[in-house]
């Protein structure tokens, strides 16, 4: 059974609104406003303020955004602002700083000029000497890592990668070189191309590597596995939902066992990715470091396979 806020709650959210309203707001400036990814409840309050406070929001897609404001009771108009536009909508938010007016910029979903468009619209704007307020909020990138555990206070480390290739070739190349960096990689991938993506990870990464998947976070059906890569197929198999929604993978940080005999598989692999961006020298330190191996061991390896 539901139940309505208590006088309390309303009451302490009505005393935050106030002093969060009380903030400074510079004007003209662009405000960049993260918006929820899956859950309307993550809107921030500064968020909110923020959108309310300004003349005018570009969106990706005004019609997603149009329904998010409704849901929060937000009345600013909206204009177009995506990847197709990207160029002459930086060009009227210019006019609009010009006047004096705050700008908000959201996308669809999460953080704007994050594997969305926006980006060239701050840049525009940075350079003609305007301010930029970056609101920060929900993102996928961020959610999935805090349930999947794959980094730590001693090895904070992760790298984004952004969405995989759709072709299975240039995929498989693509994945060959970020499986190699020694932390985990974050990466979207579309739900129609998950069980292909998995297949193509089996083959670059092998069966034992760790693999995050976190599908429709934040929403009702929220789901976050963490398995083994050969288990993946099987994984998916199980439920014909896991094919659907949002989708992010995490490739936790590749586990190199040190051995005296010289490189193993996973090493080598690590090398010749390695190779294909640092000179042999440097290969080797890199390697040497992740692995644990003796650099003179992967110096003779890397100047074998350099040639």
């Amino acid at each position: 059974m539901s139940q309505s806020p208590s006088p309390d709650f309303a009451a302490t959210w009505n005393r935050l609104a106030q002093k969060v309203a009380g903030q400074h707001w510079p004007a003209p400036a662009l405000y960049v406003v993260a918006t929820p990814i899956g859950n309307l409840g993550d809107l921030s309050l500064r968020a909110w303020q923020a959108l309310t406070q300004c003349d005018v929001i570009a969106a990706e897609d005004t019609r997603a955004s149009r329904t998010l404001l409704d849901a929060w009771g937000i009345s600013t108009p909206l204009m177009a602002a995506h990847r197709h536009n990207e160029a002459g909508a930086a060009q009227a938010i210019l006019q609009r700083l010009e006047q004096g007016e705050r700008v908000g910029l959201v996308s669809d979903a999460g953080a704007p000029a994050v594997s969305d468009p926006g980006a060239r619209i701050v840049r525009v704007v940075r350079d003609a000497g305007h301010p930029v307020v970056a609101i920060p909020g929900a993102s996928a990138v961020i959610t999935a890592l805090m349930a999947s555990g794959a980094t730590s206070d001693e090895n904070p480390a992760f790298v984004f990668a952004g969405f995989t290739p759709a072709k299975s070739a240039a995929r498989q190349k693509w994945l060959k070189q970020w499986a190699a960096v020694p932390a985990p990689v974050v990466m979207f991938e579309s739900p129609h191309r998950l069980a292909a993506a998995l297949k193509d990870l089996l083959a670059v990464c092998g069966p034992e590597r760790t693999l995050t998947v976190a599908r429709e976070l934040t929403k009702r059906f929220e789901e976050v596995a963490t398995l083994r890569l050969g288990e993946a197929e099987q994984w998916l198999n199980e439920d014909a939902h896991r094919e659907q929604g949002e989708l992010v993978l995490i490739v936790h940080e590749q586990v190199v066992a040190q051995s005296g005999d010289g490189p193993d598989a996973a090493a080598l692999d690590l090398l010749d990715a390695l190779l294909e961006v640092a000179s042999v020298r440097d290969a080797a330190r890199v390697a040497a470091k992740v692995t644990g191996l003796p650099r003179d061991v992967l110096y003779a390896a890397a100047l074998e396979r350099g040639r």
